[in-house]
Order: structure tokens, then sequence, then C-alpha cells
């Protein structure tokens, strides 16, 4: 059963920029809200899905969400999360996209929002954590921007592409053999492709398959097990997808980015 969440009570923001630190079960949303500042999402573990103004994003490690003041919005987790926000006031948001979008975050700002997490700051009161959060804001504006990290197709036989290789994201089928179960050209494949997620059949599938590899990383998956059922011939060519995708090697990742939280949650 899915537990869903509502809004918090309060209207304004105590501080112009407000930290927001917290842990999701699995099977839980919010119900779709909308208020006067923006909201900068960060999964420290997990995945979140996010529902806004009708699209849908998506926020693992390694990148966050960016919702626009104003924004209607609303998420859902499959597996537990541990939360990680800032809502940052319209008037410091004229910096940030105007249009909600998928921010690919630096080591220093992932050090900064963990630095306010692990010290349980929310609003900051001191003069030093004020120009802490205010330079922080500064680099969510540095962070660079694409439109969603793993974007949706509008026309139904790409659907039926995507929706397969969900299904199965092993399946090593080329863009012709796809473009054969949809009655279509591999031209007209690749052409609906970048129109519609605006990159290739191949970079959607490696985002994807990137996704599915942090779920079975934080279920305790060995990395081979992990390559062969994401359709990789040797763990070697695995490690270098998910090294571009993250910055870390699996065990890297695991070791700072999953272990690493959970040892802080636990003390």
């Amino acid at each position: 059963m899915t537990v869903r969440y509502h809004w918090p009570t309060f209207q304004t923001l105590p501080y112009p920029v407000y930290f927001r630190n917290d842990e999701f079960d699995a099977q839980t949303a919010w119900v779709p809200h909308r208020h006067d500042w923006g909201t900068f999402s960060y999964v420290a573990r997990g995945v979140m899905q996010m529902e806004i103004e009708g699209a849908r994003f998506l926020s693992p490690p390694q990148y966050a969400v960016w919702v626009p003041p104003k924004a209607t919005h609303a998420s859902f987790n499959a597996e537990a999360i541990v939360y990680r926000s800032v809502y940052i006031d319209a008037s410091l948001a004229t910096a940030l996209p105007a249009q909600a979008a998928t921010l690919r975050i630096s080591g220093l700002l992932r050090a900064m929002l963990n630095d306010f997490a692990e010290r349980g700051v929310a609003c900051p009161q001191t003069e030093a954590d004020k120009r802490l959060a205010h330079v922080l804001v500064d680099q969510i504006a540095l962070a660079p921007a694409e439109p969603r990290f793993l974007p949706q197709a509008r026309s139904p036989s790409l659907v039926r592409v995507l929706d397969a290789l969900q299904s199965e994201p092993g399946d090593n089928r080329t863009v012709d053999e796809w473009a054969k179960t949809v009655s279509m050209t591999e031209r007209t494949l690749a052409r609906h492709c970048l129109m519609e997620l605006g990159m290739t059949l191949g970079q959607w599938r490696q985002r994807m398959r990137f996704l599915r590899a942090i779920e079975a990383l934080e279920a305790g998956r060995t990395v081979k097990s992990i390559a062969f059922d994401l359709g990789y011939a040797t763990p070697s060519t695995f490690i270098e997808m998910f090294t571009r995708q993250s910055g870390l090697t699996p065990e890297q990742f695991r070791r700072q980015v999953i272990f690493s939280t959970m040892a802080r949650d636990a003390t």
C-alpha cells in the first residue's frame, strides 16, 4: 500500500534558504502541491521519482531536481530513500532555471548538503551558516542543467521500445532491430529519439541501466551479477559505464554513497 504525504502547513519560509532532511520508506508518495518558493531536491540514497507540471523526472545520486516556484509537483518512492532538499525563496531563485530541470551536482555541493544534514540545521541561525547557505545557492546556480535525466517518449512506437527496455534492461538489440519491431526505418527511429528524448537510444538505455545498477548495488548484489543482468558482456564494460555516469566505480559508490549514508544515519 502506498503511503501518501501532504505538504507541511507553513506558508512562508523562516529564512530564504531552508533545509529539510528526511527519510521515506518504500511505496511512499507526496500528493501534488505547489508553493511560492523553489525546491532543490537531492536523494543521498535511492532514486526518487517526481512529476513536475505533468513531466516525469528522476533524481538518482549525483543528480538533483530543481522545482521552480509555483510549479505543481508530486513524488513517489518505489524504494526507501534518504532525502535532502533546499527550499529557496523566489527572490533568490531568479539565477536558477526558469523551468524544472535535472542538475548534476558537484562534490562540493554534495558535501555542503551533507554538512547541513549532519548538523541538523534546518533554518540557518549563525552568520557563518547564513553565508554558507547563500554560497550553496550560488553553487546550485552553477550546476550543469539538462531537461530530464531519463526523458519520456511521446510517440506510441517509441513508447513501446522504451517500455520493452524497462521490462528487460539487458536487451542489447540495435537501433535497426528495434526499428523493425515497430515497423520503422532505423533513421526514423533515431530521429524520434533525438526529437523526443534529446539523446540517442543507446544513451537513454545507458542511463536507464545506471538507475537499475544503483538499485541493485543498494540491494547488495555483486558487480558481476549486475553487469550480466544489464546486458554487459564483461564486468569491466559495466564498470566503465557506471564510472562515466557517477564519477565513481560501483564499489566506490557502494562505499562512499550507500555505506557512508547508512553509517551517518546510524549515529
